[in-house]
C-alpha cells in the first residue's frame, strides 16, 4: 500500500510516526510524511528517513495563539490543505495515519476531504483538541489508555522490547527530564546522591542542556561520581542499563520504560497542556504499575520510600502490560480497515 504518516511538533508524536513507518517498510508498504516546518518535524525526518517522500509545509498551532495570530494560523493551515491535497494525489496515497499534534492537521483534513480513511493515534491520557475534532470521522482512533481501543498498547522503538528484562534489584537509577531538562527532578537527584552512594547505586542522570552546569557542579562539590548528560540520543541504551528511573510522564518515555520493564517515579511537568502528563502518569499508578507525585516538598520523601519497595513485582507487571509489536499492529489494522472502509 501507499501510506502517509503525518504530525508531530514534538518528540513524542514523531517518534511514534518512526516507529510506524519502519514496521511499514518491513512489510513493504510505502510511505510518505507530511509534517511541518515549525516544530521538530525536520529535525526528525529531512535526512535518513525510511519515508520515501518527506514533505514539511509553513504551519504553526492554533490554540496557543491570540487575535490576529490565530487567523494567520488558520491561513497557513488552509494553504497546507491545499498543498497536502496535491501530495496525496500525487502519491497516490490509499491510507493516511496521524500522530497527533499541529503538524497533522492539513494532511489529515486533505485525506478527509478525498475519501481517504485516516487513522489516528492519541499518544497522551487527555485527548488533544485536534484528535477529538477528527475522531468521529476516523476510520480507527487507537489509545494506549481507551479500554474500548481495538490495539492496546503503544508503539515505541523495536529495541526496548528486545532489551526488556526484569528488574530484581536496585543497583542502577536513571533521572530523566527530558532534553530541556527538568529543575524539580535534577534537585531530588542532587538531594539524594548522598544517599544513593552509600547504597552503592550508580547513577544516570540526563540533566538537560540548560541546567547542565549547575548540576555538575552541585555533583562535583558533593564529590558523588554519576554518569551525567546535557542531552542524549541514547535513551536506548541506558534505560535498559537502570533498574529504576525518575522521569517526567510524557507519553513516549513512559511507553519506553513501561516496554522494558524499567519501574519509574513519575514527576509530571505541571505546565502540559491539559495537565496530561499527570493523566498518563495517573493511568500508570491506576494500574498499580509504577509511582508518581507532582513537584512540591513531598517528592524527597516519597522517593525514598521507593527505594524499599520491592522492584520485581512492579517489574514484572510492567512486561506483562506492555503490547509487544504495537506498531506492527497498527500498520497491519491499516490494510484491514482500509478494505473495509
Amino acid at each position: 500500500m501507499k501510506l502517509c504518516i503525518t504530525g508531530g511538533g514534538t518528540g513524542g508524536h514523531l517518534m511514534i510516526a518512526r516507529a510506524l513507518v519502519t514496521s511499514a517498510v518491513k512489510k513493504g508498504h510505502e510511505v510518505i510524511f507530511i509534517g511541518s516546518t515549525h516544530g521538530q518535524d525536520q529535525k526528525y525526518f529531512s535526512q535518513g528517513s525510511l519515508f520515501s517522500d518527506v514533505y514539511f509545509l509553513p504551519t504553526t498551532g492554533v490554540v496557543n495563539q491570540k487575535g490576529l495570530g490565530k487567523l494567520k494560523a488558520l491561513y497557513k493551515i488552509f494553504k497546507a490543505f491545499l498543498n497536502s491535497r496535491s501530495i496525496l494525489k500525487k502519491h497516490k496515497i490509499e491510507a493516511t495515519y496521524s500522530v497527533g499534534g499541529f503538524s497533522a492537521a492539513p494532511a489529515s483534513f486533505a485525506s478527509l476531504s478525498k475519501k481517504i480513511p485516516l487513522f489516528i493515534h492519541e499518544q497522551n491520557a487527555v485527548e488533544g483538541r485536534l484528535n477529538g475534532l477528527l475522531k468521529p470521522y476516523a476510520t480507527r482512533f487507537i489509545s494506549a489508555y481507551d479500554a474500548t481501543s481495538p490495539i492496546k498498547g503503544y508503539p515505541v522503538e523495536e529495541t526496548f522490547s528486545k532489551t526488556a528484562r526484569v528488574r530484581t534489584e536496585l543497583k542502577t537509577i536513571i533521572f530523566l527530564g527530558g532534553s530541556h531538562g527538568a529543575k524539580a527532578i535534577n534537585n531530588l537527584a542532587l538531594s539524594v546522591c548522598e544517599e544513593l552512594r552509600s547504597r552503592n547505586i550508580k547513577i544516570l542522570h540526563q540533566a538537560g542542556v540548560s541546567d547542565y552546569d549547575r548540576v555538575k557542579k552541585e555533583y562535583e562539590n558533593l564529590g558523588v561520581e554519576v554518569e551525567l548528560y546535557g542531552f542524549t540520543k541514547e535513551l536506548d541504551s541506558l534505560i535498559p542499563q537502570a533498574d529504576l528511573a525518575v522521569s517526567r510522564a510524557g507519553a513516549s518515555t513512559l511507553w519506553e520504560l513501561t516496554t522494558n520493564g524499567c519501574p519509574a517515579f513519575y514527576v509530571p511537568y505541571p505546565y502540559a497542556a491539559g495537565d496530561h502528563q499527570y493523566h498518563n502518569a495517573k493511568f500508570i499508578v491506576n494500574n498499580e504499575l509504577g509511582w508518581c507525585e507532582r513537584e512540591g516538598k513531598k517528592l524527597h520523601a516519597r522517593f525514598l520510600e521507593i527505594l524499599e519497595v520491592n522492584l520485581e513485582s512492579k517489574s514484572k507487571a510492567l512486561m506483562e502490560y506492555a503490547s509487544i509489536d504495537v506498531a506492527s499492529q497498527m500498520i497491519d489494522d491499516i490494510v484491514v480497515g482500509s478494505t473495509n472502509d
